[in-house]
């Protein structure tokens, strides 16, 4: 290993199997002897704390968000003091647990923790999300049911951690602190790319789909503001006469039955069963939340309820379709309610260009070609995402387990002057991430 990384000089068994060797000079301890349990509650001025499984436990941000639902009684909220770790006892094996980044509550359904002197709580957060420790979560949990067990103050504090000397947890958090942030950077410079790319197929569609593929060919006025003049030869027409569009059907997960063919929904293909709703090749685009989204699906499918497919191509060409459908504005008929979603009868009022049936089929086949490389380029991108959060993963649990030494390369790390920054990267649905409240009954 280089760059100050290197494997400690001397191990022992630390007699844990999730565990193996750890350095000769770490302990082993349960976390009764790390942590005491907060159970304090009638603090009902205190902000609300809530976890998300990047960020770990953060002050909720009331302005952002859909999920505004709390107690309330803000007094039968849990204190934790900043510096305490919060975990909720459904879900640490998850990694729902963090540090309390100031005073705040949390929900009933939550174990506060209050570290014990020598414990760095942010070390131990590292170490309570790794991969080994969260199985081990699952053997002290108990419930009726497995996807509901619970991990109780009584059995988390029998559960046996490592416990390297202070200064070391200290020099840990430092270092994957900084590592972390790197790595967070890199993948936010990859998905920014990831973004350019989609910019730029959109681009690619929108003038080959709006203005065709010659460059010299002779335009007319199509009378329409924001789609200007259209090759000569070319149809204006209405949506609702080239495509019908038809809203999906329901199937709910527990009434799906094993099979191949694909179940379509706003945000592409969920999940598999037996039948079909619809035949193949077809296109299917969101009805609610991704109402930017569209699919073409080569074979038979089932189009679900929060998605509309298309029921007949009158006489175009269905990839061509595909591609006329990602150029239309349907955010600008989202916004008509409060929940996000279109309605086929404002769809149907959109104009759109139409050009002869060859022509569509050499449009189609045309963009295929040119995105092709592009859609490589965005697949190599997300793969090595991927990859660089299985190194991260990786890291993360060496380090912490006493794989790896970074006592020096910690020592070369520049000193703290604040809070250590986080970078948020983006996915596509943010508020997956936050744990919801669960009662505690």
């Amino acid at each position: 290993m280089t760059g100050g990384l290197q494997p400690y000089p001397e191990y022992r068994e630390s007699g844990l199997p999730w565990l193996g060797r750890i350095p000769a000079h770490w302990e082993v301890r349960r976390n009764g002897r790390l942590f005491s349990q907060r159970n304090e509650t009638g603090f009902a001025d205190l902000p609300i704390l809530e976890v998300s499984l990047k960020t770990g436990v953060r002050v909720r941000n009331f302005g952002e968000g859909k999920r505004k639902q709390i107690m309330a009684d803000h007094a039968k909220y849990k204190r934790a003091v900043r510096a305490d770790i919060a975990y909720n006892m459904m879900r640490l094996w998850q990694g729902a647990v963090g540090v309390a980044p100031v005073d705040g509550l949390v929900s009933p359904a939550y174990v506060v923790a209050n570290p014990h002197p020598g414990v760095d709580s942010r070390y131990y957060t590292y170490l309570f999300r790794i991969g080994a420790y969260m199985e081990e979560v699952n053997k002290y949990s108990h419930g009726i049911v497995t996807d509901r067990n619970r991990l109780y103050w009584d059995e988390f504090k029998q559960m046996p951690s490592v416990f390297p000397p202070p200064e070391e947890q200290r020099a840990i958090t430092r270092y994957l602190d900084r590592q972390n942030l790197v790595i967070s950077r890199l993948i936010q410079a990859k998905r920014t790319l990831i973004s350019v790319l989609n910019e730029q197929k959109q681009a690619i569609i929108h003038r080959a789909v709006t203005c065709g593929l010659d460059p010299k060919v002779r335009l007319k006025p199509s009378g329409i503001l924001w789609l200007g003049d259209v090759p000569e030869d070319w149809g204006i027409k209405r949506l609702k006469w080239v495509v019908r569009l038809q809203r999906g059907y329901d199937l709910p997960s527990e009434k799906r039955e094993p099979g191949t063919v694909p179940v379509v929904s706003s945000g592409g293909v969920i999940d598999t069963h037996s039948k079909s709703r619809a035949k193949g090749p077809g296109v299917a685009m969101g009805r609610y939340g991704s109402t930017d989204s569209v699919f073409y699906i080569e074979q038979d499918f089932w189009p679900h309820n929060t998605a509309l497919f298309v029921t007949d191509f009158q006489g175009n060409v269905e990839r061509w379709c595909y591609y006329m459908l990602r150029t239309i504005s349907k955010g600008d008929y989202a916004g008509k309610s409060a929940v996000p979603g279109v309605d086929r009868k404002d769809l149907y009022e959109i104009v759109v260009p139409v050009p002869p049936r060859n022509e569509q089929m050499t449009v189609a086949e045309s963009l295929d070609s040119r995105l092709a490389e592009l859609n490589r380029a965005t697949e190599t991108i997300y793969h090595e995402i991927d990859l660089t959060r299985e190194y991260r993963a990786r890291l993360i649990a060496d380090v912490v387990t006493g794989r790896i030494d970074i006592r020096e390369a910690a020592c070369s790390l520049p000193a703290e002057t604040e809070e250590p920054e986080v970078i948020s990267e983006a996915e596509t649905e943010e508020d997956a991430e936050l744990i919801p409240e669960e009662s505690d009954e």
